[in-house]
């Protein structure tokens, strides 16, 4: 998903201009008439804005006056003042106001495509630091985790109602999703997050030396013990333990792990008598626990003690919006830490990355973003600089096809999805330009199949199926008929309920 810009003027003129300008850069625009409708929208919640545009001289609240009301609701959203009159003092006064960057009417588009551009870029380096800072420190948020997609919305609930208790989590979803981070957001958003977060990673631990791990062991309880050993679970007193892959515990060290959760206390091996421990359980599982439990590989009591609160975390095929703030989010670290200067990715960038499974997940994408970077030769990051992910979508250098990340939706508008006959994007949840014989489509086909699309994602609301295509709704009903998609099988009912026009 694009960065979006807030364009806060009066003249419908100017901002017509500017929202031309502000697409065309590759950004998202918002529109507001004045300063007290910015106001709202910058402090309501509402739709994340990354940039503001804003005019200095309006009727209502003027600039000066917006850029106060962001100051007092703690808003470091970056702000681009623009002005008819290029005077130092009006210049100064939107600097000392916090505004970061100004341009003169009527603004250039090179101009301020590069105000734009330093000003998102240096919002992004801001955040990161900040972020990297608050996970050092243990104070990591569920506010830090890079989402937009609806999919991660009932994710992010339960972790905000899982942060206000100390009832145990089990976090569940394929490996490189990302649930240690919702792990430790969980501790840095509840009443421990001034203790420690102790994380173990359960299915590296030696089988001989799990339980001196996790419950510690006396001075020559074995061979090699040459000292004492508190263990994870006291390192964790007070605080958060997170055990990865629990799943992957061998059954002995199960018995000893149920104990501890159910009682509250740890026995270090050799040692005499138990110790109490206060420690809030987090697990995580790749694996599908109640199949293992039913095979015998887990017990179905510890089941039970660490499934209190399950949290699924999709894959990240089944959150492709999310592809494009991770992918700058990733870009904006690793170029810092490498020293490179690196500022964004290409529009054909972002769309073979956005087309691809990533069946890594996370893990994988930010791999990759990493791989880069390293490539990189110059300030933007292109087709050229992802061999392997062009390689295996079948791109070739900028020649990228266009994808649409259809799966959420073709579960209802197909399903015959998985049959041969499916549509051409179907299956790899990509519309193709080019046919079988490598031969440009028909503009009908392609045209046909987004609708469809469109019809399908937007769950057969015809009014926001054609604001989204950019047409009317009488429009869309006669390129419905026009293009055979009543009664086409498509199982598709489109009448919402509103008369057309």
């Amino acid at each position: 998903m694009s960065e979006t810009v807030l364009i806060v003027d009066d003249d419908p003129v100017q901002r017509r201009l500017l929202e031309a300008m502000v697409q065309r850069f590759g950004y998202r625009a918002l529109l507001a008439e004045g300063g007290d409708a910015a106001a709202a929208l910058l402090t309501g919640g509402g739709a994340r804005i990354d940039c503001v545009v804003l005019d200095l001289v309006m009727p209502d609240l003027d600039g000066l006056g917006v850029l106060a009301r962001m100051r007092e609701a703690g808003l470091d959203t970056p702000v681009i003042v623009q002005t008819a009159h290029g005077g130092i003092d009006n210049v100064v006064s939107a600097m000392r106001a916090g505004a970061a960057d100004f341009v003169v009417k009527p603004a250039g588009a090179e101009r301020l495509q590069v105000s734009l551009r330093n000003a998102i870029a240096a919002r992004r380096l801001a955040g990161e630091v900040q972020r990297l800072q608050r996970k050092h420190d243990g104070s990591l948020t569920i506010a830090d985790i890079v989402t937009r997609s609806p999919a991660m919305t009932p994710v992010l609930r339960a972790a905000e109602k899982a942060a206000a208790s100390a009832i145990p989590v089990l976090i569940e979803g394929e490996s490189g999703t990302g649930k240690e981070l919702l792990a430790r957001a969980i501790h840095g958003s509840g009443a421990r997050r001034t203790k420690p977060f102790v994380a173990v990673n359960c299915g590296a631990l030696p089988e001989n030396l799990v339980e001196s791990i996790l419950f510690g062991h006396e001075r020559g309880a074995f061979t090699g013990a040459t000292d004492k050993h508190t263990g994870k679970f006291v390192e964790a007193d007070g605080g958060t333990l997170f055990l990865d892959e629990v799943g992957e515990l061998p059954l002995p060290a199960q018995v000893k792990l149920l104990r501890a959760v159910q009682e509250s206390e740890v026995e270090p091996v050799g040692g005499r008598k138990s110790v109490k421990v206060d420690v809030r359980i987090v697990s995580a599982t790749h694996r599908n626990l109640i199949a293992d439990v039913k095979a015998g590989r887990f017990r179905e009591d510890l089941f039970y003690r660490l499934h209190v609160f399950p949290i699924a975390v999709p894959p990240l095929r089944q959150r492709a919006g999310d592809i494009p703030d991770l992918a700058r989010h990733f870009l904006t670290r690793i170029a810092a830490e490498e020293g490179k200067r690196v500022r964004g990715l290409s529009a054909q960038a972002l769309s073979l990355l956005s087309g691809f499974a990533w069946p890594g997940n996370v893990r994988q994408l930010e791999n990759a973003i990493f791989r880069a970077v390293v490539l990189a030769e110059g300030e933007e990051l292109g087709v050229n600089e992802f061999p392997q992910i062009a390689a295996r979508t079948g791109a070739e250098h900028e020649s990228v096809q266009p994808v649409i990340d259809a799966a959420p939706a073709l579960a209802s508008a197909w399903p015959e999805a998985h049959e041969t006959t499916a549509p051409p994007f179907a299956k790899h949840a990509s519309l193709s330009l080019l046919d079988v014989q490598g031969e440009v489509r028909p503009l009908d086909d392609i045209e046909r199949e987004v609708i469809r699309f469109a019809i399908a994602h937007y769950g057969e609301q015809m009014s926001e199926v054609a604001r989204r295509l950019g047409i009317g709704r009488s429009t869309l009903y006669r390129k419905l008929d026009g293009l055979g998609l009543h009664g086409d099988g498509a199982h598709i009912t489109v009448n919402d309920g509103i008369p057309a026009e």
